[in-house]
């Protein structure tokens, strides 16, 4: 499996009065984990990009377990999961570095866009099928 580590701390804007943190923050955090992975395997938004696509997400979720509260310093772990079709998928699981008690999960599906014509495409592409083989994937 190909995973990345990112710590994350909550800031003060991130905060309800009561100090807890926002529900659409965890997107957020998701999003750090995503970058966290892109710079750790080469597979950021802009490597896609530089290859002339695109990958929107169109479906993300999250399951909360705990709250996050000002200050708290917590682990977004992001893990890639191959899949046959022409898309990304990763799983996010947060949680607090010392006791490992999960905060939330979730996980995010992104597909490939042509960067000029934004059409979807239905197989992988060429460069992320290389990217791939390199990784030793195999399905």
């Amino acid at each position: 499996m190909l995973t990345a580590i990112t710590e994350i701390k909550v800031r003060f804007n991130e905060v309800d009065p009561l100090g807890i943190t926002w529900h659409g923050h965890y997107i957020t955090y998701f999003e750090l984990g995503r970058e966290a992975f892109g710079e750790k395997f080469n597979l950021s938004y802009m490597e896609i990009y530089r290859h002339g696509y695109v990958a929107p997400i169109v479906n993300i979720n999250c399951d909360y377990k705990r709250s996050l509260k000002y200050g708290n310093k917590a682990i977004v772990e992001t893990t890639f999961i191959d899949h046959p079709a022409a898309k990304i998928v990763f799983n996010y699981k947060i949680y607090f570095p010392v006791t490992n008690e999960i905060i939330a999960s979730g996980s995010s599906i992104q597909v490939f866009l042509d960067g000029t014509n934004r059409q979807l495409q239905i197989v992988r592409p060429e460069f992320f099928e290389v990217w791939r083989k390199q990784q030793q994937l195999s399905t």
